[in-house]
């Protein structure tokens, strides 16, 4: 057996599961073969020395919709993985909307394998839907590996894929359990949405109020507790959901929550007008002291992970007012910065991002590999200027339509180099398709 490694990085700031510090990073046939003292000779075919950039693992992304096939104009996967890889993010789990098919069917799976092939700069898993009537669908997407089921409590925004109602929900949760699945949840009660007076911001946001979010969270813990489904909160907005889910989480019910990107580093104040839609999304962007609040609830530990919900589309339907214009923010590529310029000034390190960014996420999808730098991990692995601030320029994004409300904003940490299994990511599509 050849003693040499295929690669080596060293760093005086690599972050590993017990902590920053200086590290040198051994790598053979993808994986993480060793980790020494930062200046330990090592045989090796190629060495990279990062100095005091650095070294973090691959960034895992469990909420992203790619789009792809049947939307590609909006999105898809050869455009969405390099604008992740950019970013930092080697893996992505795609949403089963706004695709079409919906990811609601093996079929349908296997149509949105299909069209990744050869495609992905990144891996890429897939998580099902649950929709009303797929649940004999359920057990036979878990069997072809799908990581879990999205439903929706409101409607979608797009028809092929429609909320469950409550006994829906109830019905799919059971047979979910039934095969020790995970049901992650776009958690709205509809009862409590309206339809916004007028196009503006405040309009909008009163349309969504806090009270729709946490009504619908506490009804999936309450089937959570009913039917033992492990269940994750998509998307968490409102800060009013963090004390039904510390109950949650103080009696073991195997319910979790994220939060994104957005709704750590903007806020209701910071939308100038009714024709800023860059900034629409649902949820929505709440204010500055509901903005606060999640990041507590972050630091304490009811929220586990940050994910961007990149959800683009068309600039045209981005177009008009809040009332009207397609609500997602496209955020793959800056949703590392964005997030690491916010957690530093709170007085978070490094290492609480990648936990959250990274760590956990890998774990609520199961993905063993992933996620960590560690022996036997797969040499995901990403060099960051951590303190090199640089403005937001749409025009060096590279997802399909760069429509951003971070344009022009002066961001810290810039991703200087991203490996997949010991590899740059250089342009050439390299990713590999993820089963459960």
């Amino acid at each position: 057996m050849n003693d040499g490694y295929d690669l080596v990085v060293r760093s005086r700031r690599a972050v590993l599961p017990y902590g920053e510090r200086p590290a040198a990073v051994a790598v053979r046939d993808g994986r993480i073969a060793a980790i020494h003292d930062v200046g330990v000779p090592l045989p090796a075919a190629a060495e990279v020395d990062l100095g005091d950039l650095a070294l973090l693992p691959g960034l895992v992304d469990t909420h992203v919709h790619v789009n792809e096939p049947g939307r590609t104009e909006w999105e898809g996967f050869a455009t969405a993985t390099r604008a992740a890889a950019a970013g930092g993010v080697t893996t992505l789990i795609d949403m089963p909307l706004n695709s079409i098919p919906p990811t609601t069917t093996p079929a349908a799976l296997a149509a949105k394998r299909a069209a990744a092939r050869g495609a992905c700069h990144i891996d890429v898993g897939f998580w099902g839907g649950a929709v009303p009537g797929n649940v004999p669908s359920l057990r036979p997407l878990h069997d072809a590996g799908v990581f879990g089921f999205k439903c929706f409590t409101a409607d979608s925004g797009v028809p092929e894929f429609p909320p469950l109602s409550p006994d829906g929900m109830a019905e799919a949760f059971r047979e979910i359990a039934s095969f020790g699945g995970l049901v992650i949840v776009h958690a709205e009660d509809p009862e409590a949405l309206t339809a916004p007076s007028d196009g503006g911001y405040p309009a909008f946001l009163d349309s969504r109020p806090p009270s729709s979010e946490r009504r619908a969270v506490e009804h999936v813990i309450r089937l959570a507790e009913q039917t033992g489904v492990r269940a994750h909160i998509l998307h968490l907005s409102s800060a009013d959901c963090l004390e039904p889910l510390a109950k949650a989480r103080s009696r073991g019910l195997p319910v979790t929550a994220e939060t994104c990107p957005h709704y750590l580093t903007l806020s209701a104040e910071d939308v100038p007008d009714a024709s800023a839609t860059s900034y629409k999304c649902c949820p929505p962007i709440r204010d500055a002291a509901n903005r606060e609040a999640l990041w507590t609830g972050l630091a304490e530990g009811v929220i586990t992970a940050v994910v961007t919900d990149h959800s683009p589309s068309t600039p045209e339907l981005k177009q008009g007012d809040f009332a009207t214009a397609w609500g997602g923010i496209s955020s793959l590529q800056l949703g590392l910065p964005a997030v690491w310029t916010a957690a530093r000034a709170r007085g978070h390190g490094l290492g609480d991002v990648v936990r959250w960014m990274a760590e956990n996420t890998a774990a609520l999808a199961g993905l063993a590999r992933k996620g960590r730098i560690a022996v036997g991990n797969d040499a995901d692995l990403v060099a960051f200027a951590a303190d090199e601030p640089f403005t937001v320029d749409p025009a060096n994004l590279h997802h399909r339509h760069p429509v951003t409300p971070y344009a022009g904003r002066t961001l810290t940490g810039a991703v200087q180099a991203t490996w997949l299994r010991g590899a740059v990511v250089d342009g050439t599509p390299s990713g590999e398709p993820l089963n459960r």
